[in-house]
């Protein structure tokens, strides 16, 4: 069966996967409210077409970070691809470098970051966890330095990780053939079998709950990479970002896996939008399924987006030429949307191309009789 949509390899990774590597993947915290959210929140952004505008030449190409890629459509760090595909992690890399596109490498990667370098050219994000051990992570972002990464994403949303019930009736942690590739000379590569869930116990022993703004300064001293708040979703956690010297910031909900109950990250970014004023870029990842749903993140003024489960489901269901393929029918559909909306570049897309359901609605006539 062809495949016309990214939502579609869902269907397939679930087929092909075992399932507790597909629950991983797919589930969110407890009430799973917030998945769904994710979602479920861009239904409720209309657009407002500009109509007999010539679109027969359309540029798609954005700079991120003074880096120019082809698309505002980025890959978020997924934890573990390996346990999706065998090629994991280098398969991503490779998809993105084709698709012109930046990929984010997670702290927890199948691969580690000098494997995920040989694979080639291409722009590369590093994900952070910050250990307890902060030699850990000076080696770690040294190192991510030195491969040829061009950023830090630093994950600030999990000082514990959220409740996932999947992972915990599945007793989940990492095949006995994989390590979590970055960590493996320091003996914190392997997972303990655990009575919940093994990832929640290695999160509680390794990472510092007592992460706080002054560690991301304290990160600017021992790199000279941009840092990119990921994990914020206030206006006011946006103010101290950029004081505390963010460059950019990801309004982000860990793909609704850590606190459920906070909003959809669509409905959220608006705020953080405004609190930023211009002053850094903001990025937006979760529940993007559709190149629509790109256009109405970059309507309410994000600068981009991340991708992070249609990576793995695709990634599990054909490999590279999986995520290759989710790339460019979302790079489709999104230069599709411009087009009907009437926007031939990223800086004719504006507030008024959408309607939103918290607007103030548009005084109607009544309707005649």
């Amino acid at each position: 069966m062809e495949i016309t949509n990214v939502s579609e390899y869902q269907e397939i990774a679930k087929q092909k996967l075992p399932k507790m590597v597909y629950d991983y993947y797919a589930s969110g915290a407890e009430d799973q409210w917030t998945l769904q959210e994710n979602r479920f929140a861009f239904t409720k952004i209309l657009f407002r077409p500009r109509i007999l505008i010539d679109v027969s030449k359309i540029d798609m190409t954005t700079t991120v970070l003074g880096f120019k890629i082809s698309m505002p459509i980025m890959i978020a760090p997924t934890a573990m691809q390996k346990m999706a595909h065998p090629e994991g992690e280098y398969a991503t890399a490779r998809a993105a470098s084709a698709a012109g596109t930046i990929m984010t490498l997670s702290s927890w990667a199948t691969s580690s970051v000098e494997e995920v370098a040989s694979t080639g050219p291409g722009i590369r994000f590093f994900q952070l966890y910050v250990y307890k051990d902060r030699n850990v992570v000076a080696q770690l972002v040294r190192r991510a330095e030195r491969a040829g990464f061009k950023a830090i994403a630093l994950t600030v949303d999990t000082p514990r990780l959220g409740r996932r019930e999947a992972d915990i009736k599945n007793r989940f942690t990492l095949p006995p053939f994989l390590t979590l590739k970055n960590f493996e000379g320091l003996d914190l590569g392997k997972m303990d079998q655990a009575d919940d869930s093994g990832l929640a116990s290695y999160v509680a022993g390794q990472i510092d709950r007592s992460l706080s703004w002054k560690d991301v300064k304290w990160l600017q001293t021992i790199t000279k990479l941009p840092i990119l708040v990921k994990g914020v979703l206030t206006a006011e956690d946006t103010r101290i970002a950029i004081q505390a010297g963010a460059a950019g910031i990801i309004v982000s909900n860990h793909g609704a896996r850590q606190l459920d109950y906070v909003p959809a990250t669509i409905m959220a970014l608006e705020e953080v939008v405004k609190a930023a004023q211009g002053r850094v870029p903001v990025f937006l990842d979760g529940g993007v399924r559709r190149g629509t749903d790109v256009f109405k993140a970059l309507a309410l003024g994000a600068s981009g987006i991340f991708i992070g489960r249609p990576v793995v489901f695709s990634l599990a269901a054909e490999g590279e030429a999986g995520v290759r393929k989710v790339l460019s029918m979302l790079r489709e559909e999104f230069e599709l949307t411009m087009a009907l909306s009437g926007c031939r570049s990223l800086k004719e897309i504006t507030r008024d191309h959408i309607v939103t359901e918290w607007d103030s609605p548009h005084p109607r006539p009544a309707p005649r009789l």
